[in-house]
């Protein structure tokens, strides 16, 4: 096992791995009681050689090498599930890895399932069962064993012959592109930066008024940058639900602060407690027109959630007859957008998605797309012309017994179209 412990190691392992076409990549990082991961372990491996780096054990190592290879152009960085992988090395390196191909999500357009882990994708491809009984490692204490060295390792060893079996079968389905497709919002620097004035967007919207959301995205901000200055997590500067009560209650002085339900007795008197009051007042004093706007609900038209249903069905027809898992195509929200005419910005509605799903979606809305079952699974029949539904059947009216009139007729009952009655003689 290669283990890497200093700056010099470190450069040589990278100017190895730099030669090779691709590089599998994985991080252990802890972060429970930070707002910024702290790094732990890097394990990477190319085709010939695999090794961990240890930069707590370096305490003076320089990770440089490290991050101009997650920048080298001419090397594929292979993760899985890799958006907290690149976040580290964003915010410590500065960049964004790139090329970059993630095995979760090329194992979703191969049919995998929806978010399928990598010790199930490991064992479907090669037959391999990886021991995960190091999962809830503590990372950050030194020294490591043994075999919690191997079980780092293994993270990037096995996840070779993953990424060779993708790329073939991507290249085979004719689907290379589809991921390539993907990594485009993976690999975007506005995908992992945090900017502190757009923290609210985060928090789900229990307000509805102007004046509230102005405050609670004042707020939010606050709790953004304290966060991060003091790197711990959000809930520990403040809970989302004292967010929310200050936002609406909007407490002007830290007598009002106090009377709040969510806030710690005494949180008043404190830097923070006034700092809130502070930014309060601020978000009251600004001008209107810089107020964020209330999102207004989905006005939904008539028959949407029965087209909505519908959509879900073709979703998992689709999806299954092109081994796709259906989460990767669209979503619950990206089919009720559908349903209401919202697409504007709908992925759905977009490169391959569209080809494989969306131009159907519509055009079972058109009535062009006919759905049926065969008894083993749902069919889908297409026409170019709208299918014309069947006129529903008349119901014939039921007889009801008159009585005679009395103008001269005898005593038998004579039929008359209406509902049935029953008559005594």
């Amino acid at each position: 096992m290669n283990l890497i412990t200093t700056t010099d190691e470190l450069s040589a392992a990278c100017q190895r791995l730099a030669k090779a076409d691709f590089v599998t990549v994985d991080t252990e990082f802890m972060r429970e009681t930070t707002f910024w991961p702290k790094l732990c372990l890097i394990q990477m491996a190319s085709p010939e050689e695999a090794v961990i780096v240890d930069p707590i054990a370096g305490a003076d190592m320089d990770l440089a090498p490290f991050f101009a290879l997650m920048g080298d152009e001419s090397v594929t960085k292979v993760f899985h599930a890799a958006r907290q992988d690149i976040e580290i090395v964003f915010h410590q390196g500065n960049l964004v890895p790139h090329p970059v191909f993630d095995t979760q999500v090329a194992a979703m357009v191969c049919g995998f399932g929806d978010s399928i882990s990598y010790d199930q994708l490991v064992f479907r491809v090669t037959g391999a069962k990886i021991d995960k009984s190091h999962r809830f490692t503590d990372w950050a204490r030194r020294p490591l064993s043994e075999h919690q060295l191997s079980y780092a390792l293994a993270d990037v060893t096995h996840l070779r012959d993953v990424y060779a079996y993708l790329s073939e079968a991507l290249a085979d389905q004719g689907r290379t592109d589809w991921v390539r497709e993907e990594m485009v919002t993976l690999t975007s620097p506005s995908t992992y930066q945090l900017d502190p004035e757009r923290a609210w967007t985060r928090l789900k919207l229990r307000v509805r008024q102007p004046q509230d959301l102005a405050v609670l995205r004042g707020i939010a901000a606050w709790r953004e940058r304290e966060a991060q200055s003091r790197d711990i997590p959000r809930g520990r500067v403040l809970k989302d639900d004292a967010i929310y009560e200050i936002a609406t209650q909007k407490p002007k002085d830290e007598a009002a602060l106090a009377r709040l339900r969510t806030i710690p007795r005494g949180f008043e008197r404190s830097k923070s407690g006034r700092e809130i009051v502070v930014a309060v007042q601020e978000a009251l004093n600004s001008p209107k027109e810089s107020w964020p706007s209330v999102p207004r609900p989905r006005q939904a038209p008539d028959g949407s959630t029965a087209a909505t249903e519908l959509l879900k069905v073709l979703l998992k027809q689709v999806a299954e007859q092109n081994g796709v898992a259906a989460k990767v195509i669209a979503t619950s929200d990206d089919l009720e957008r559908l349903a209401c005419n919202d697409l504007d910005g709908l992925a759905t509605m977009s490169g391959w998605r569209r080809e494989l799903f969306g131009d159907k979606a519509l055009a079972l809305k058109e009535g062009r797309v006919a759905l049926s079952f065969d008894g083993r699974k749902v069919v889908a029949f297409e026409s170019d012309e709208p299918f014309v539904a069947a006129p529903a059947k008349k119901k014939k009216p039921r007889r009801r017994i008159k009585k005679a009139a009395a103008d001269g007729a005898s005593g038998d009952a004579v039929p008359e179209q209406a509902d049935a009655e029953e008559t005594k003689a």
